[in-house]
Formats: structure tokens, sequence, C-alpha cells
């Protein structure tokens, strides 16, 4: 229980993001494992069988995500931030949380359609959670790098939120 509640304090952090150490100093892995599972099975296509399904399989979003984490933090590590490696995994797995509620709200709007205004919805949704998401990962991970490299550590945050991003809008589903 005690964790549930960290996890859902950590939710909140992102949700309504504001220059905080507490999701870096209690980092866990609980949160973002939920959320890149979620978001894996949600862009599944529709039946495990078919060959010519709407979206990637588990496998590759769960590699993309905790591949793209790692290559991030690493990255950060090179350029001399002062952040752990969890702490860093920590943080971009649960700002994976607005892109996943862009999905959930994408999937339900794919259920009223798939025309021109489901795409136009479908697209501002996952505009606004994109910015949400690269906005809240910056604004924790932004003070532990030095002043002179802050550009070089978020721009490979943007294309790896872009990325995921990419995929829930281009997901069709049979």
């Amino acid at each position: 229980m005690r964790d549930l509640k960290a996890v859902g304090k950590k939710f909140v952090h992102v949700m309504y993001p504001k220059k905080s150490s507490a999701l870096l100093r209690d980092w866990d892995l609980w949160g973002p494992l939920v959320l890149c599972v979620s978001l894996a099975l949600m862009l599944q296509g529709g039946s495990a069988d078919s060959k010519d399904d709407g979206g990637p399989q588990f496998a590759e979003v769960f590699v993309i995500i905790w591949f793209g984490a790692v290559v991030i933090t690493l990255n950060s590590k090179l350029l001399g931030g002062t952040i752990s490696f969890f702490q860093s995994l920590c943080v971009l797995g649960y700002c994976v949380l607005p892109l996943t509620v862009a999905m959930l709200v994408c999937r339900l709007v794919l259920l009223a359609g798939s025309g021109t205004v489901s795409f136009v919805v479908r697209l501002v949704v996952v505009i606004a959670m994109f910015g949400w998401s690269t906005l809240a990962s910056t604004a924790f991970l932004a003070d532990s790098q030095p002043p002179n490299r802050k550009a070089l550590v978020v721009y490979p945050i943007f294309l790896f939120y872009f990325v995921i991003s990419w995929m829930i809008l281009t997901f069709t589903p049979q």
C-alpha cells in the first residue's frame, strides 16, 4: 500500500510539474513499468494473429521505451549530469503518463469513427500531451545538468517523446 501511494504521488508530480526533488529523491520503477505495459497493450493491434494489424507489437513498444530511456540517461551522465542512472529512468518513465492518457483518449476517439475530425482531435491531444511529457521531464532533469549543456540533454528527450507520440498518432486499430 505504501508503494502504491508513492506511485500515485509521483503521478501527481508529473501531471502538475513543478521544480521538486521528491520525484528524484525516492525513485522507483513500478510506475514506469505499469505505464509502459499499459501503453504497449493499448498500442498493440486488434488481433494477435493478424499480420496487418494497425500498430506495433508489444515487445517493440516496450523495447523502444526502455532502450530510449537508457540512451537518454547515458547521454545525460556522459554530459556531466549529477542525477543517478535509476533516478533518470524513473523520471523519464513517469513522464510517459501524459502520453498514456493521450493513447487512451485516442482509442476512445477512434471508437467513434476515423474521419478528418477524429484525426484533428487525436492530433491536438497528442501534441498537447507530447508537450506536457517533454515539459515535465525537462522540469525535473534540467537542474541536474551543467548550464551550458542543457540543450544537448533536452534534444534527445524531445526526440524520445516525439517517437512515442508518433506511434500513438499513427495507430489505427483493425
